[in-house]
């Protein structure tokens, strides 16, 4: 029986985005989540202007006002969304207090991600003159990580379409769910689809029971993930069809003898894109919390073509797939697929919406009951 070890199965508990500040890392890398953070900068707004109870979160003997950011990765994105939701419950007090309202309110901000991330980049590239103290907090959000009621304002964006692991069923060769196929959920194949979805479910309930925990009554809570239209699979979108590319670049490592067919069948993203719908129903079996505001926001790739773009776009999948790859294919295999993926996605001319449909990012804000 061929089933996959402890490290293919729990693959995604410690990854992280590639660390540094070289030409190759997540920093210098990551302008995709940039303008997932600029594309809902005015929807955070107005949701802080129309929801926030600022007078409930903020008593005359508290004026601290605490914001964590789930999911953080090394910067500089996490600064941008910060300091986007700071100006915002600033005009929120300035608009019902009056100007000196918000001076005596202090912030702070909480960083967290796992404890593998690079808080040393992150720490050491944040913006002068903060606004805010700043503070790392390590450790999975698929857990508690804060005291109970002490954050006013969660945020996660880019980062709960993340697994806390690949499902063991898709990787055992004995499973009617195992993913011999294909290196994702392509949606398509209902024991799998039906895995992931399971554990994506699971994994919502864990974040949403911890942050039930941790937020304030009357706290927010803001999600963006990438999703997909109802009604549609993941191998019908332009994600899709950039995985199943990045499936096929791996395939050629095995035709080269480089791995094992075996190893490249054992390999999944931890990754799961759910539609809003599906998202909704967890969030209301949950209880804990009431949706606000929920929007979807199509995902335009329309600007990835050719040379230069797509060298570009290389880049930024190099730091974020890098650490998946190194860890289950080996260090000494990532710089040959890497550049054998750069070489075909050039060769081919690759076009990420060819034939397929747009994918969407699911933006809502909860609010602790």
């Amino acid at each position: 029986m061929e089933v996959a070890n402890e490290q293919t199965k729990t693959v995604s508990r410690s990854f992280t985005m590639k660390g540094g500040d070289g030409p190759l890392s997540y920093a210098r890398n990551s302008s995709l989540q940039k303008g997932v953070v600029d594309a809902t900068k005015e929807m955070i707004i107005q949701a802080i202007a129309n929801t926030l109870d600022i007078d409930k979160l903020c008593s005359e003997s508290s004026k601290t006002f605490q914001i964590a950011d789930f999911g953080c990765s090394i910067g500089p994105n996490t600064f941008y969304a910060m300091q986007n939701i700071i100006e915002s419950v600033d005009q929120k007090c300035h608009a019902k207090h009056g100007s000196s309202a918000s001076i005596d309110l202090e912030f702070q901000v909480f960083f967290n991600d796992h404890t593998s991330n690079d808080f040393n980049t992150l720490f050491s590239s944040l913006p002068p003159s903060l606004p805010y103290f700043a503070a790392g907090v390590p450790g999975s959000f698929y857990g508690r990580l804060f005291p109970k009621s002490s954050i006013q304002i969660g945020h996660s964006s880019s980062a709960l379409q993340w697994l806390s692991k690949v499902p063991e069923e898709v990787v055992d060769s004995s499973s009617p769910a195992w993913n011999k196929g294909s290196i994702y959920c392509t949606g398509t194949e209902k024991e799998v689809a039906k895995a992931f979805a399971a554990q994506f479910e699971n994994d919502m309930e864990t974040f949403l029971n911890a942050r039930a925990e941790e937020l304030a009554s009357g706290g927010l809570m803001v999600l963006v993930m990438g999703g997909i239209p109802d009604g549609i699979s993941l191998c019908q979108t332009s994600i899709g069809k950039f995985y199943d590319f990045f499936g096929s670049c791996l395939l050629n490592l095995a035709k080269k003898g480089l791995v094992t067919e075996e190893k490249v069948k054992s390999f999944n993203l931890p990754l799961y894109f759910p539609s809003t719908k599906e998202l909704k129903a967890i969030i209301g079996r949950n209880g804990d919390f009431s949706i606000e505001r929920s929007d979807e926001i199509i995902e335009k790739l329309k600007h990835v073509h050719a040379l230069p773009d797509a060298q570009i776009y290389i880049s930024q999948i190099r730091a974020g797939m890098e650490g998946l790859i190194k860890h289950h294919f080996g260090k000494e295999i990532a710089e040959e697929f890497f550049q054998s993926y750069a070489a075909k996605h050039v060769e081919t001319g690759f076009v990420f919406t060819a034939n397929a449909c747009d994918n969407t990012l699911i933006f809502m804000i909860l609010r602790r009951k």
